[in-house]
């Protein structure tokens, strides 16, 4: 039998089916190029762990051969059987891939380990939605294939990778998902229930989030309920001290801060190499030790759209435009600055004087404190951003005149 030949015949084997292949491919039926197909692949199959990778490719440039001369149907049969394959023909399995019918290409995207993310990359990026479809189903999945099944994805594909515990998004996918979960509130409980979401980007999502999303987290995951319930409080109103919970967080992160410091001062230096870095939670709790702020003021801070806060606390800092220019410029608030709104962003903030800053931070921390009995009665008509933007208005925008 075929099948059963050692592996050290399997080049006069293949040699020998090779010269049936031409015959086959210049003058046989259908029927007897699937019966060739057959046995090289039962050959392959019963030998392959053994094979060199000389012996390898002459399989892979055999079978990529007859695969073009059989129907769909056939070449779907080959593709299951090569897909969990690891020692798979790889030129054979990326040809499934491709393969412009989707029962020919679904069980290797979803399985094959011989597909590199350069290959899923290029294949998400001009297949059909089936194609991405199946890649999103896939065990692991890089930070460089969801970027491009988030971006081109359909409703289905980015439910389907949202919901993919294998799979890493990188910041620009993350805020991505969470635009397009504005007006989804599957596609919102889907990403708030990920571990390793990043915190700017479950404010952003809790932020748009109606009441029964939020309750359907809190009792998908009891765990959550204090930290859901303080991140909707502080985004929502704007105005309240973040709860127990969060304050343990953070609590956490500047003891961790302070040993990474080794107990020295904090110096502009601090703040600026993680916003190079988009480093939200570093950038954060720098600038608030640095300039004396509370944590919760400096996140929504660098969170908001606007560009006001942003300058008075680092001006109130002591920072220069440089490490400014840094903070206007992180991922987290999507600001997207073009050369003349820096620019302008630059005039005003060297018009603005430490002092004066300062007296603008303080007296919003001011009327922070004040309202915050009240903050739970607060108007829901409004957007969020816009309460917050609004109560800013008088004291920031006089002081950039």
């Amino acid at each position: 039998m075929i099948a059963s030949s050692p592996p050290d015949n399997a080049s006069a084997t293949s040699r020998s089916l090779i010269d049936e292949l031409i015959g086959a491919v210049a003058n046989g039926t259908a029927q007897h190029r699937l019966r060739v197909v057959q046995r090289i692949t039962d050959l392959f199959v019963a030998g392959s762990r053994h094979y060199s990778r000389e012996q390898i490719a002459l399989f892979d440039d055999v079978l990529q051969q007859l695969a073009v001369e059989i129907e769909a149907k056939a070449r779907a049969k080959l593709a299951c059987r090569f897909a969990d394959m690891d020692t798979a023909p790889p030129g054979l399995i990326r040809a499934f891939a491709f393969d412009d019918a989707i029962e020919v290409a679904e069980p290797v995207l979803i399985n094959s380990p011989q597909l590199s993310d350069a290959d899923l990359t290029e294949n998400a990026a001009t297949k059909s939605q089936d194609h991405l479809y199946a890649i999103a189903q896939r065990l692991r999945l890089s930070e460089e294939v969801t970027d491009v099944l988030v971006e081109r994805g359909d409703t289905r594909v980015v439910h389907t990778v949202a919901g993919n515990r294998g799979a890493r998004f990188s910041l620009a996918g993350y805020g991505k998902l969470t635009a397009r979960a504005r007006y989804d509130r599957k596609l919102t409980l889907t990403i708030a229930q990920r571990s390793d979401i990043p915190r700017q980007y479950f404010l952003k999502l809790l932020e748009n989030a109606s009441a029964s999303v939020r309750a359907k987290l809190v009792e998908a995951n009891p765990q959550m309920a204090a930290t859901i319930r303080d991140a909707v409080g502080r985004v929502a109103v704007a105005l309240q001290e973040e709860t127990r919970a969060a304050s343990r967080h953070y609590a956490i992160a500047s003891r961790n801060a302070n040993r990474r410091f080794n107990g020295q001062a904090v110096s502009e230096r601090n703040v600026y190499a993680p916003a190079v870095a988009q480093e939200f939670e570093k950038t954060v709790l720098a600038l608030a030790k640095l300039g004396r702020f509370p944590v919760d003021l400096v996140e929504r801070a660098l969170l908001d759209e606007g560009e006001d806060m942003a300058l008075l606390l680092a001006r109130a800092a002591g920072c220069t435009w440089v490490t400014a220019r840094k903070l206007l410029q992180m991922n987290a608030a999507k600001r997207k600055l073009t050369p003349d709104e820096l620019s302008r962003a630059f005039e005003r903030f060297e018009r603005l004087s430490v002092e004066t800053a300062r007296r603008v931070v303080k007296f919003h921390q001011c009327r922070v404190q004040r309202a915050e009995g009240a903050a739970n009665g607060a108007v829901r008509g409004a957007s969020p951003r816009a309460k917050m933007i609004a109560k800013l208005n008088s004291a920031s925008a006089a002081a950039f005149r």
